[in-house]
């Protein structure tokens, strides 16, 4: 039982297939920061762009591996179904993978499953720790969600904190750029932190005197801004800014979660998204964690961002479950949400 996935949400191109017994058996992402470190940001239209080439190449690459004899003669068919991401994300770039998948279904005459891409991140743990099992809470962090979310089962989550303006990712990126990283800086933010101290600068822990599970950042955005503007020797503050703003994000997120955890009399923890790579979260979280006699499942980093992956994962998980959409239409959902059907 073979899953081919195709993830083009944003600004990289993934395609994966999912076997039943074997697990992931290819996974290959081209990323798009050349075309985009130009602007210092997303281009949507020039994303779409992208994914269409890059697309292309690598169904194109699996095809001629698994599928097809040469460009017109198929050998046979190992795929079951086609699973892409229907939303959310950017409009352009979702209908380019949404497109190719439903043409490539009825070219194939097999099924296409339609998968969110915020359900692909809180499985993507699962393509490597097969030992997790529900209920477990997640931490969703990436560059546009920032969430705590209990999940009951594939299908049934609840929310139980959320960002109320900016993702942990884009803020990142944002002070990344203040400090002349560059687009994408938002890891090298965390290189920046390895050499510097915590010490000299003090940056506020949003909403974290409040029960509830729901964030802000645009106040601590703001706040490490005006330092940064106000910084006579830049060059070498960046180093002990660095490190400070990301603490101060990194205890923001730990404390809430500490929160949502005595709330949830749960055992499992699964942390995903582009931000669950960082060290220092990980590192506190263990502790956390360990503190709590709970277990904590990361996903790989490789997984950690965008991927085709966590894609075919879900849309395997769905096809044994029927989950299929019948309609060839092609729609995209760019604001979808984790509890939308699809």
């Amino acid at each position: 039982m073979w899953i081919l996935g195709i993830e083009t949400s944003c600004d990289d191109t993934s395609v994966a297939i999912y076997d039943q017994k074997l697990g992931l058996i290819f996974h290959s992402t081209l990323h798009q920061n050349n075309v985009h470190e130009k602007f210092n940001g997303i281009v949507p239209e020039l994303a779409a762009r992208a994914h269409l080439d890059k697309l292309s190449f690598l169904i194109e690459k699996v095809c001629e591996k698994y599928l097809f004899d040469d460009k017109f003669n198929i050998k046979k068919n190992v795929f079951c179904a086609i699973a892409y991401t229907v939303g959310p994300g950017l409009v352009g770039s979702l209908l380019v993978g949404a497109t190719i998948a439903r043409t490539l279904s009825l070219a194939l005459n097999i099924p296409c499953i339609a998968v969110n891409h915020l359900e692909g991140h809180l499985f993507s743990a699962m393509l490597t720790n097969t030992s997790c099992s529900f209920p477990f809470i997640a931490l969703l962090v990436s560059g546009a969600n920032t969430q705590i979310i209990k999940v009951d089962n594939l299908g049934q989550y609840t929310v139980l904190g959320k960002t109320l303006d900016d993702a942990v990712g884009h803020v990142f990126d944002y002070i990344a750029r203040l400090l002349g990283l560059g687009y994408g800086g938002g890891k090298k933010i965390s290189y920046l932190a390895t050499r510097g101290q915590t010490g000299k600068y003090f940056f506020p822990r949003p909403m974290v005197k409040q029960s509830n599970l729901n964030f802000s950042f645009s106040g601590l955005k703001t706040h490490v801004k005006n330092v940064i503007l106000k910084c006579s020797n830049l060059s070498y503050e960046k180093y002990n800014i660095a490190a400070s703003f990301e603490e101060a994000v990194v205890d923001t997120l730990i404390i809430k979660c500490n929160i949502a955890i005595q709330q949830n009399n749960l055992k499992n923890f699964l942390v995903c998204g582009g931000f669950s790579a960082n060290n220092l979260l990980r590192k506190k979280l263990k502790i956390l964690l360990k503190k709590n006699n709970m277990k904590v499942f990361f996903s790989k980093e490789i997984f950690c961002t965008d991927n085709a992956a966590m894609i075919a994962y879900v849309g395997f998980l769905r096809y044994n479950l029927n989950l299929i959409s019948c309609d060839n239409s092609i729609e995209v959902y760019p604001t979808l949400s984790i509890n939308d059907s699809v």
